[in-house]
């Protein structure tokens, strides 16, 4: 039976389609480099005009009149090229987080580019899968392997990518992330699983477009009864519900118990050693007993930096 086209015109969605037009003739004045580096401090309005006039006697882009009147830098300039296509990154001198964020304090460093790959294969091998996973956990079998680190770098590295990303402290011994990040830890995932906080205890870090942490909050006497709770399920799936990728760092597997029962409630787990440091006895243990206990180990990281 042929199917019949609706008779009416809606409106609405052609007012919207008009809007959508007008809009890609005539570019957001605030998404211009010079607008975006007087923002971000970069530039004042009595420079910002003194560019223009040389900018329309020379014929020449904004950021090169700029470079040229040694009122910028070329780092200045990729920023606001960054920032253009809403690729967040930070410069040498922001205080946002710790240098130990290459991703984003040196996007374009070699280190950047091994976790930007690693990022391409955890999509293809797990967060694009099906059925759809968006839970991760991070473990290493000691300490000092670089796991927060990478757990950190691999965050940043999500949000740049436009997914909404929450990266999870479950270290509650020793959490690091909010050191990482420069945010507070008064509340984090101790007192949301010791029921004394909710969700609005997860902190949006504004310097990038769509990355949220959870620290770990005060130290609890008893860590490893209160992932035991089913507080904790229901916060993995409130975060599955509302991320499309979440980043949960773990406590070193050789002192405590916690990590495996955080990779068996995330439902897939990725391994750091770091070269010459990590015992492979200590990493063969980690990984029987996560195969023993079904978690899929989604693959190994050698961490070097």
């Amino acid at each position: 039976m042929q199917s019949k086209l609706p008779t009416t015109v809606d409106n609405t969605s052609q007012n919207s389609d008009q809007n959508a037009i007008q809009q890609m003739k005539q570019p957001n004045a605030e998404h211009s480099i010079g607008s975006i580096l007087v923002k971000s401090g970069k530039l004042d309005a009595e420079k910002t005009e003194i560019i223009l006039k040389r900018q329309a006697v020379k014929h020449v882009p904004f950021g090169e009149a700029a470079i040229q009147l040694g009122f910028l830098k070329e780092d200045d300039i990729r920023f606001a090229l960054a920032r253009q296509y809403h690729y967040y990154y930070l410069l040498p001198g922001d205080v946002v987080g710790s240098d130990e964020l290459i991703a984003a304090y040196q996007p374009f460093s070699s280190q950047a580019e091994s976790l930007r790959t690693l990022r391409s294969q955890l999509s293809l091998r797990w967060f694009t899968t099906w059925p759809l996973r968006k839970t991760l956990s991070i473990v290493s079998s000691g300490s000092g392997e670089g796991k927060s680190y990478l757990a950190a770098n691999l965050a940043v590295m999500f949000s740049q990518l436009g997914k909404r990303t929450l990266l999870i402290d479950a270290d509650m011994r020793h959490g690091r992330q909010h050191d990482l990040f420069k945010l507070p830890n008064q509340i984090g995932l101790s007192t949301i699983l010791s029921n004394r906080s909710d969700a609005t205890s997860i902190q949006r870090v504004p310097a990038f477009m769509d990355l949220s942490v959870l620290t770990s909050g005060p130290t609890p006497p008893n860590p490893q009864e209160l992932l035991g709770r089913k507080l904790f399920v229901s916060l993995l799936a409130y975060a599955s519900n509302e991320f499309d990728v979440v980043l949960v760092d773990t406590p070193p597997a050789t002192q405590y118990a916690d990590a495996t029962t955080i990779a068996v409630l995330s439902g897939g787990a990725l391994l750091v050693t770091r070269q010459d440091s990590t015992r492979l006895d200590d990493t063969r243990r980690l990984t029987d007993r996560l195969n023993e206990l079904g978690v899929p180990m989604v693959g190994a990281v050698l961490n070097h930096f």
